[in-house]
């Protein structure tokens, strides 16, 4: 039986690669894998590093940190992000301040 991979997201800095954890919505951490890599782009953008993972392998890297989730193929399904925040009037602002 063929072992399928998956596409993980990680963070590269300097010579160090690491995994990049992510969310749940209860506010649990979780490991993403992507079926190909074009998924993981349309997700997470085309300048987003990957390395290629046996799903045993993440699961035995994220095990030691605590992380028990690994979500395949997620979807985004955050709120999008708002406009700039509309400025505070100045009696709003003055409450704001300390007294």
């Amino acid at each position: 039986m063929a072992r399928v991979v998956w596409h993980v997201p990680v963070t590269v800095t300097g010579r160090t690669t690491a995994l990049r954890l992510f969310r749940l919505r209860d506010g649990r951490r979780c490991a993403v894998g992507f079926a190909s890599a074009e998924a993981l782009t349309a997700l997470l953008g085309p300048q987003q590093a990957s390395v290629r993972l046996a799903e045993p392998a993440l699961r035995a890297l994220v095990t030691p940190l605590g992380v028990d989730t690994v979500v395949l193929d997620p979807r985004l399904v955050a709120p999008p992000v708002a406009g700039p925040a509309t400025p505070l009037s100045p009696a709003a602002a003055a409450q704001l301040q300390p007294r």
